[in-house]
């Protein structure tokens, strides 16, 4: 064990969490908290002002969601060793971070053995993806991906718009509102409307946290 602790900075917006897992870090021998942030934008500005050895992540914050703030420090520091813990164990959540940078990904009902191992493994240069996780970054893999566009109208679809109402909303004819519906249910296999939005959560495509129930 180096006498060197590993230098960590935690960002969620949960207040207990933090300080759960700074109560738990601080405890290790070899380990450090540098520094917390509650949001998006404040662990990038952290981890400029800290420069920590492992930045670990939710990636639901106010501010701006993980997957950009994963991106914004790599832009920092091509090398930042990033661990997201988190709740979703969707495929396209899982495949997003991996994408932007992020070399481990937990969930957040780890052990906590398991999650101090992962930090040593991220801190080493390894990366920490359960075998789980790991296939459903596989399975995402021979999907096809949802254009923006595409993310737009679903979570219109399941705010329960009909394809009129959507086509007013995105200042688009209906006839295009309908092809968009007919390649969305294609890319995901979907059967129907219902089924599609079931699926983009599930997968964490969607959250059902940002779709306009209220219209």
């Amino acid at each position: 064990m180096s006498d060197v602790p590993i230098r960590v900075l935690i960002a969620d917006d949960h207040l207990m969490l933090r300080y759960g897992l700074a109560t738990f870090i601080d405890q290790q021998g070899d380990m450090k908290v540098v520094a917390q942030a509650a949001n998006g934008h404040d662990v990038v500005s952290l981890f400029r002002a800290h420069r920590p050895d492992v930045t670990l992540m939710d990636l639901r914050m106010p501010g701006a969601s993980g997957v950009s703030a994963i991106a914004a420090i790599r832009k920092v520091d091509p090398q930042a060793r990033i661990l997201v813990l988190t709740i979703h164990k969707g495929d396209e959540a899982v495949y997003q971070a991996i994408r932007a940078g992020a070399r481990g990904y937990l969930l957040k009902d780890v052990p906590f053995d398991e999650l101090r191992d992962a930090i040593r493994a991220v801190h080493r240069g390894e990366q920490r993806i359960p075998a789980e996780i790991a296939s459903k970054m596989a399975e995402r893999l021979r999907t096809g991906e949802l254009t923006a566009r595409e993310v737009d109208v679903l979570k219109l679809v399941a705010a329960g718009l009909a394809n009129k109402e959507i086509a007013d909303r995105m200042q688009v004819s209906e006839g295009t509102v309908k092809r968009y519906v007919v390649v969305i249910l294609s890319k995901l296999g979907a059967r129907d409307r219902t089924h599609a939005v079931t699926l983009a959560i599930e997968r964490s495509i969607i959250d059902i946290d940002d779709v306009d129930l209220h219209r």
